[in-house]
């Protein structure tokens, strides 16, 4: 009996280069609507969801997936029992579950969706598939993300299976999904309701972005995270180090603080930033000019700062930067000639905002 993968996808992206290579590898495919169809076009076979369960996709596709052939197949442990009970039922267990959800979080950010859009958004049988494939981890393997696609394939044309440590990886993946998606409809849903501008209970999601040095202080641990879709507002979050040491977590208030100071202002300016105290903020004909008369106004505090500045830093600015010792350089953009005056300075971090 070949193994039996069930694939349903949101995002659709390498899912047919995927399918095409569980097919070689002897897996036999159950699917739902659209991404069936997408398959079947690809000259890749596919078993219905409908044809499998013997029951047809009903109430405008909100019930396809829920049913114990599905689940019962995703469910069951390896061991003998559960096998003789699939068995007597006529139900074949699923060693791969490949389901993303709904694009809700896509749809309630296009402008002037309505609350009937939104609801019919919020997947129920992808969830129910996913969570219930990374409970049963120890035999099911469950994807997600599109990015490990490659990944599995090797592992399955290497080993013929997927390792415990990386399905168990996967199922965490899973519920981290499940999770996120839950908490971008409670909150739409929270901020449908007039007057509730505090719920009861306010979800955040951080998304790592880096490990740090370290944190406040240089024995403690930490880690820079953002909230999903706001990393372009302005923020750090979006900034791209091009050279230097790692950052610390004051490092990160400080290049914030600088950033935050520098973009005020429509005409050039720059900002020399010491423990998230300004050691000296200018205005200037150019942006050489402003970062002269901004270190100028405490050039012994400005020793080890960070500099702000909103304009690309050039190299005549980058050469004045380079004759003190500064830990980092937040800017719009850098000139090549100024990376390379710079780059002399192994140590000192730049970030490109740009």
């Amino acid at each position: 009996m070949s193994k039996l993968a069930l694939i349903s996808v949101s995002d659709k992206i390498g899912i047919v280069e995927f399918a095409g290579q569980l097919k070689e590898l002897g897996y036999s495919i159950v699917s739902t609507g659209g991404t069936s169809q997408i398959l079947k076009e690809a000259g890749i076979a596919v078993t219905p969801v409908s044809e499998l369960t013997g029951f047809p996709e009903i109430l405008e596709g909100r019930v396809k997936t829920l049913h114990p052939k599905i689940h019962a197949g995703i469910l069951a442990k390896g061991e003998p029992a559960h096998m003789e009970q699939l068995n007597k039922l006529d139900i074949q267990p699923f060693e791969l579950v490949v389901v993303n959800l709904y694009p809700f979080r896509e749809t309630i950010a296009r402008r002037g969706v309505t609350l009937d859009e939104a609801i019919e958004n919020i997947d129920i049988g992808g969830p129910s598939m996913v969570r219930a494939a990374a409970k049963n981890y120890e035999r099911v393997t469950v994807l997600v993300k599109p990015s490990r696609y490659n990944e599995i394939i090797s592992q399955l044309k290497e080993n013929g299976e997927i390792d415990k440590q990386t399905r168990f990886q996967l199922a965490l993946e899973a519920f981290t999904h499940t999770a996120e998606y839950d908490m971008a409809i409670s909150t739409y849903l929270s901020n449908e309701i007039k007057g509730n501008e505090f719920p009861a209970i306010w979800f955040l999601s951080g998304h790592k972005q880096q490990a740090l040095r370290y944190g406040e202080n240089p024995h403690q641990k930490a880690a820079f995270y953002y909230i999903e879709g706001k990393a372009e507002e302005g923020t750090i979050a979006g900034a791209t180090q091009l050279q230097g040491k790692e950052l610390s977590y004051n490092n990160l208030v400080d290049l914030q603080a600088a950033w935050e100071v520098v973009s005020e202002f429509t005409v050039p300016a720059a900002t020399v930033i010491k423990h998230t105290n300004p050691c000296g903020t200018a205005l200037g004909a150019d942006i050489l000019e402003s970062y002269m008369r901004a270190y100028a106004t405490d050039s012994i505090s400005a020793f080890g700062g960070i500099i702000g500045l909103n304009r690309i830093l050039d190299a005549k600015t980058a050469r004045e930067i380079s004759k003190t010792f500064m830990e980092a350089v937040i800017a719009p953009g850098y000139t090549k000639e100024a990376l390379e005056i710079l780059s002399n300075k192994k140590n000192l971090r730049l970030l490109d905002m740009g």
